[in-house]
């Protein structure tokens, strides 16, 4: 196993053992509050499980079936999630209109926020690593996965505040209405999820500041060369693919031309992990002005 899946691996683990407290303060209180925190919890674990053989997939070599790759499997694993959260959205709207209707008294609330605390400061320090692991290692699955755990940690902070609020004022309807906005709020994180997910599997450019930095990397060791244009991006998981045309002189070798290729791959290749690079060469005079111009 590579580190981002054993990432993933850890991730189950975390949110199980961070499910099992919070269904505790839930059997503690009775409130349906907790109930909703609870139950997002659950869908971090079958989160991480799909983001783990989503990993696998990605990890295989490319084939003659894919010959570009398994990397998109990753995004299929964060649509996958998304789908999940949405569903996990939907129970809770359901559990909170029917106890808004009927409103019960918490038992032990204290207790059950203690338990509940201890939980989300679990899930805050882990949600806090992964992020920063899934930047790193640029593991769309990972970085689905850590989003996740981190609006689970606001929705967490948001349930204790809410019961404080219970405990206060005595309102029993408040919980299941603190029930209710969770729901709204994982639906949201469920939606956004999805939508960017899509936007991998339809070849997403990679980010503008990216684009700028090939862009420049390609005028420093380009020389010998007259310009580049139509340079093109898109995200795989972790992957990059960047293809460009390169123009050179038209009396120009296609061994010196070639040598031109080698060295601007091996320095695209050593900014841009996971980068991998086609170019294109084409003959002519002169640069025309519409491209990259190579120093």
């Amino acid at each position: 196993m590579d580190r981002t899946q054993k990432a993933a691996l850890a991730s189950a683990g975390v949110g199980a053992l961070v499910t099992a407290i919070k269904f505790a303060a839930f059997a503690l209180t009775g409130s349906l509050a907790l109930y909703s925190d609870a139950l997002e919890s659950i869908i971090n674990v079958a989160a991480a499980a799909f983001a783990f053989v989503a990993l696998r997939v990605a990890a295989r070599p490319a084939d003659e079936d894919h010959p570009y790759g398994h990397h998109k499997a990753e995004y299929f694993s964060a649509v996958i999630e998304g789908a999940l959260i949405i569903a996990a959205a939907m129970l809770i709207l359901r559990e909170a209109f029917h106890g808004i209707l009927d409103p019960k008294p918490l038992d032990a609330p204290i207790m059950g926020l203690a338990v509940n605390g201890v939980a989300t400061v679990i899930n805050a320090a882990w949600a806090l690593y992964l992020l920063g692991r899934a930047k790193a290692w640029r593991s769309p699955a990972l970085d689905a996965d850590a989003r996740h755990v981190l609006a689970d940690v606001v929705t967490s902070a948001g349930v204790l505040v809410g019961l404080g609020l219970v405990l206060l004022t005595g309102a029993a309807v408040l919980d299941p209405i603190i029930a209710g906005l969770v729901a709204l709020n994982i639906l949201w994180s469920g939606w956004t999820m999805v939508r960017d997910s899509v936007s991998g599997l339809l070849d997403r450019a990679a980010p503008a500041e990216m684009v700028n930095q090939i862009r420049e990397l390609i005028s420093i060791h380009g020389a010998g060369a007259l310009e580049a244009h139509d340079v093109r991006t898109r995200h795989a998981g972790q992957a990059t693919f960047i293809d460009f045309h390169l123009v050179v002189p038209g009396e120009m070798t296609v061994r010196d031309s070639h040598e031109i290729c080698d060295r601007l791959e091996a320095a695209i290749e050593g900014a841009v992990e996971g980068a991998v690079v086609v170019i294109h060469v084409e003959p002519g005079e002169q640069a025309k002005g519409r491209g990259v111009p190579v120093v």
